[in-house]
C-alpha cells in the first residue's frame, strides 16, 4: 500500500502553487504528510491549486485532510480542489469548515442533588415495576373470567404444556440441589451439636429449617434462575418479533394468552417442586446423620415425627402459590419492557432473575415476621 504523499511546484511567475497528492490517503497511510503539512500552512500564496488526480483511495481521514490544506490556503487567497473523482470531491465539499464540537455539559446541581437523584430514579422505577405488575395481574384474572363468561376457560393445552417445562424438567435439578443441601446442613448441625452431646436434635433442626423456610426458599429461587429467565426470554422474543402486536390486532389479549397460562402452570408446581424438594432434603440428612453420627432411619423418622407437625410443612406451603405468582408476573414484566434487540433481551432476562430472587426473598421475611406475629 502506497503512503499519501504531497508534491509542490511553484507557478511560473511565482503567482502561486501547485500541490499534488498521490499515494492512499487513509487514516493508515497520512501519518507521513503530517509534518510537511505543517509547513505547508506557514507558506502563503495568492493562488494554490490541490491537484487529487494521484489520490488512488480516501477516507474521511484523508478528505479531512485536504479540507484543512484548502482552508489554510484561502486564508491567504484563492484555494481549489481539482483533479480525482467526482465522488472524491463531493467528499472534501461536504466537510464543514470547522469539525463540531459539542461543549461539555456543566451541571449545576447541588451536591445534595447529585447523591438523591439516583435514590430517586430507583424509587420511580420501583414504582413502575410495581404499577406494571398489578396491571398484568389485573390484565390476567380479567382474561380469565371473561373466557369463563364466554364459555372457554382457559387453554388446558398450554397449562399443561407450562407444567411440563417448569415442572418435570426440574425435577432432577430440584431433586440434586436440595439432597445436597439437606446433607451440608445435618452435618454442620452434628458437627456443632457433638459438642454438647446432642447430636440426635440435628433432626429437628434439620426438619424445623427445611420444611418452614429452606424447602420453599431454595426451590423458589432455582424456578426464578429458570423458569423465569425462561418466561421473560420467550415472551421477549415474542415482543421483538411482533408477535405481542399481532395478538392484539387480532383482537386477543396478549397477558391473557402468554402470561395467564404460565402464572397457573408455576403455582401449581412450584408447591409440588417444594414438596419433592423437602422429600429429597430429608432423605439426604437421613443418609448423612446415619453415615456421620449413627443415628439410624428409624431414629430419625421417630424423631422427626416428634418435631414436626402438620403446621411445619403449612407454613412452608402456604408461601410457593404467592412466591409463583410473584415470579410469574416479574418474569412477564420484564418480557414486555424487551426492545428490539439482543442485548435489550440480555438485559430484561437479568433483570427478571435478579429481581424475582429479591422479591422471593423479601416476601419470605414478610411471611416469618407474619407467622411471629401470630404464633403460628
Amino acid at each position: 500500500m502506497d503512503n499519501a504523499a504531497i508534491d509542490v511546484e511553484q507557478f511560473e511567475g511565482g503567482a502561486g502553487q501547485r500541490l499534488r497528492l498521490s499515494g492512499v490517503w487513509r487514516n493508515t497511510t497520512i501519518d507521513t504528510v503530517l509534518g510537511q503539512l505543517n509547513d505547508l500552512k506557514s507558506d502563503s500564496h495568492s493562488h494554490v491549486e490541490i491537484d487529487i488526480s494521484g489520490v488512488s483511495k480516501l477516507d474521511t481521514s484523508g478528505a479531512w485532510l485536504i479540507r484543512r490544506m484548502q482552508l489554510a490556503a484561502a486564508e491567504h487567497g484563492d484555494a481549489k480542489v481539482v483533479g480525482g473523482s467526482d465522488v472524491m470531491r463531493e467528499l472534501i465539499a461536504a466537510l464543514p469548515e470547522q469539525p463540531e464540537v459539542v461543549p461539555p455539559r456543566h451541571s449545576n446541581r447541588s451536591s445534595v442533588q447529585v447523591v438523591l437523584d439516583p435514590i430517586g430514579r430507583f424509587v420511580v422505577d420501583i414504582w413502575h415495576d410495581v404499577v406494571a405488575m398489578s396491571y398484568v395481574l389485573g390484565s390476567a384474572v380479567r382474561g380469565a373470567q371473561s373466557k369463563e363468561k364466554r364459555g372457554r376457560s382457559s387453554s388446558m393445552a398450554s397449562v399443561v404444556n407450562q407444567m411440563d417445562h417448569m415442572g418435570v424438567r426440574a425435577v432432577p435439578i430440584i431433586l440434586l440441589m436440595s439432597f445436597l443441601i439437606g446433607a451440608i446442613i445435618a452435618q454442620q448441625g452434628a458437627f456443632q451439636l457433638r459438642y454438647f452431646g446432642a447430636e440426635v436434635f440435628v433432626v429437628d433442626l434439620v426438619g424445623i429449617l427445611q420444611l418452614r423456610e429452606i424447602g420453599v426458599l431454595l426451590t423458589a429461587i432455582m424456578v426464578a434462575g429458570r423458569s423465569g429467565s425462561a418466561i421473560t426470554a420467550e415472551i421477549g422474543s415474542m415482543k421483538m418479533r411482533e408477535e405481542v402486536d399481532a395478538l392484539k390486532v387480532i383482537g386477543l389479549n396478549p397477558i391473557g394468552v402468554l402470561v395467564l397460562p404460565r402464572i397457573i402452570a408455576l403455582v401449581i408446581v412450584l408447591p409440588l417442586l417444594t414438596v419433592i424438594a423437602n422429600f429429597a432434603a430429608l432423605y439426604g440428612a437421613a443418609v448423612v446423620t446415619w453415615a456421620y453420627s449413627g443415628i439410624t432411619f428409624q431414629v430419625f423418622l421417630s424423631r422427626l415425627h416428634d418435631a414436626v407437625d402438620y403446621t411445619t410443612l403449612a407454613a412452608g406451603l402456604i408461601k410457593a402459590p404467592f412466591m409463583a405468582i410473584v415470579i410469574s408476573i416479574v418474569a412477564a414484566v420484564e418480557g414486555m419492557k424487551v426492545g428490539g434487540s439482543a442485548e435489550s433481551l440480555g438485559h430484561h432476562v437479568t433483570a427478571s432473575v435478579v429481581k424475582s430472587i429479591f422479591v422471593v426473598i423479601l416476601m419470605d421475611g414478610l411471611f416469618a415476621m407474619f407467622y411471629a406475629a401470630i404464633n403460628f
